[in-house]
């Protein structure tokens, strides 16, 4: 199973900071993670960017066991 980071928003969307989850894919990780979490996650998932073991990754990315999925909230600040 990967394991699903979660940052900032998306953390307090889901109410965990992580989650194992078992997909062959970014795209699988995530949706099965937004029917897990909800609406609110779902919210947070479509302004989101995801990165696989810090580099950013497109939905069709394979993962594995050993892969960190981090769904990373775009930031504001100044």
């Amino acid at each position: 199973m990967s394991r699903l980071l979660l940052l900032g928003p998306a953390r307090e969307a889901a109410g965990v900071r992580s989650a194992e989850i078992d997909a062959a894919s970014v795209g699988e990780v995530i949706a099965l993670a937004t029917v897990r979490f909800g609406k609110p996650f779902a919210e947070i998932v479509a302004i989101s960017r995801v990165w696989v073991n810090g580099v950013e990754a497109s939905p069709d990315q394979g993962v594995g066991p050993s892969d960190e999925i981090a769904v990373v909230p775009p930031v504001s600040g100044g």
